[in-house]
């Protein structure tokens, strides 16, 4: 009877320390398979978001070569008024001046990446990276674009209303009296204060294009 118990007990042993081992290997294998699902949500979320990227940077350098068109028309103007010189080419450039751009980014790639983790990018570097682009780089664009536009709403619709004859849309502006429209004090500042906004703009942009491009440098780094 005792030598039948000692050898139920260790039956009784081996199947436990089987099931055990079955339970581990059944473990080791599902974290491997949670692995391999994360490393492929990683590799398939940055290649989203650097597509995401590449339209920002296409529409972002619209955005910026026309606010650098309008500083330069805005220079052309002040310079051409104070000379007193009052031709028609004034009235197509205050149409690429006096207006304003909007943007949007193509961030739906970086929400879902933070809807599911920002530590899915095993990069740490990387994950900085876009932290620092889409939570502090594009608000600095928006808010520059921002001021340009409450600008225009603020300071140029009454004068549009009030002073010009005709307007089209970044196409011209026309005064109703151009000698006088540009001999009032107020009419320069307004010109002088819309390109500041400009600059403004071209600074936040041109800031924002340096890192969207460092980050698709470490995306592209990433991937090697």
């Amino acid at each position: 009877m005792e030598n039948k118990t000692s050898k139920y007990f260790k039956y009784a042993i081996g199947e436990i320390v089987l099931v055990v081992i079955g339970i581990l290997i059944a473990l080791q294998i599902n974290n491997w398979n949670e692995v391999l699902k994360a490393k492929k949500f990683e590799q398939e979320i940055i290649g989203l978001i650097d597509q995401n990227l590449e339209q920002d940077s296409i529409a972002m350098s619209k955005e910026l070569f026309s606010a650098k068109l309008a500083i330069q028309l805005t220079d052309s103007l002040l310079s051409q008024v104070s000379r007193k010189i009052y031709t028609s080419n004034l009235d197509n450039w205050m149409g690429k001046i006096i207006c304003f751009e909007r943007f949007k980014s193509q961030s739906s790639a970086f929400e879902v990446l933070k809807s599911k983790g920002i530590e899915f990018i095993s990069n740490n570097e990387l994950q900085l990276s876009l932290i620092s682009y889409y939570d502090e780089s594009l608000f600095k664009v928006y808010e520059s674009l921002q001021d340009v536009e409450d600008s225009f709403q603020t300071d140029w619709n009454p004068v549009i209303k009030e002073d010009f004859l005709d307007f089209k849309w970044k196409d011209f502006c026309v005064p109703t009296n151009s000698k006088n429209f540009f001999e009032k004090p107020s009419t320069i500042v307004l010109f002088k204060i819309y390109r500041d906004n400009r600059n403004g703009t071209v600074n936040s942009i041109t800031s924002s294009l340096k890192k969207l491009s460092e980050i698709r440098m470490q995306i592209r780094k990433n991937k090697t």
